[in-house]
C-alpha cells in the first residue's frame, strides 16, 4: 500500500525523525507525534498527517 509523502519538508523530516526513534529508543507513537510537533513546528493538518501515516503503517504490517 502506497502512502503519497506530504509536500511539506518539516513533515517529511518529522516522519524520518519518528521513525528512527520508534526504532531506537521504543517509545509510544502518540509520544513521538507530539514530540514531533514541536521540533518541527507541524500544523494541525501536518500532525493528523503524520498519525494517520504511522497508523497506517503499522496496520499493513
Amino acid at each position: 500500500m502506497a502512502t503519497i509523502m506530504p509536500e511539506s519538508e518539516n513533515v517529511q523530516k518529522a516522519i524520518k525523525w519518528v521513525s528512527a526513534n520508534l526504532e531506537e529508543n521504543k517509545q509510544p507513537l502518540q509520544k513521538l507525534v507530539e514530540q514531533a510537533v514541536f521540533k518541527f513546528d507541524l500544523s494541525p493538518k501536518d500532525t493528523d498527517f503524520l498519525t494517520k501515516f504511522f497508523r497506517e503503517s503499522n496496520s499493513a504490517k
